[in-house]
């Protein structure tokens, strides 16, 4: 899979319907997952329901991502949106991440995430905020071996 750049919105707990309208508009296929379903909804019933990945992917190739910010996250103006970067390529989403890092701020380290991906975020020395997610790489069919094998 080529690396990708998709926006990723946030929200201060209503990305569900945000995503739900938008789907209306765009098409496609949405995803939800809420923290509680994450494993990372806490105590708080309410943060539990809260949106922690939102994906549409619409058939016309327009890909958008949200969440909605947990509490104890700032979430101001201007912070509303990050880039992500997404793929399978290891060394180069990495490389990525470690370039945008320069001069920049790590906000979470690029690690295993519960979602079985690395995942990291870095706001870059222009205030810009990235997302970097990398899926384990997919194995190649290979052809089946032909002929006796005695």
């Amino acid at each position: 899979m080529q690396s990708r750049l998709n926006p990723y919105l946030s929200f201060t707990g209503n990305a569900r319907e945000a995503m739900e309208f938008y789907t209306s508009v765009f098409g496609g296929k949405l995803v939800l997952n809420t923290y509680k379903e994450s494993g990372m909804g806490g105590d708080d019933p309410a943060e539990g329901n809260k949106i922690m990945h939102a994906q549409l992917e619409a058939e016309n190739g327009i890909t958008l991502m949200a969440s909605d910010t947990p509490s104890g996250m700032e979430h101001k103006t201007g912070s509303s949106v990050s880039l992500s970067l997404s793929g399978d390529n290891d060394d180069e989403l990495n490389g990525y991440f470690t370039e945008l890092a320069d001069g920049g701020k790590i906000t979470m380290p690029l690690e295993k995430a519960p979602w079985g991906d690395k995942f990291g975020m870095v706001t870059d020395k222009f205030g810009t905020s990235w997302m970097v997610n990398i899926s384990p790489e997919q194995p190649v069919d290979r052809p089946a071996a032909t002929g006796d094998p005695a």
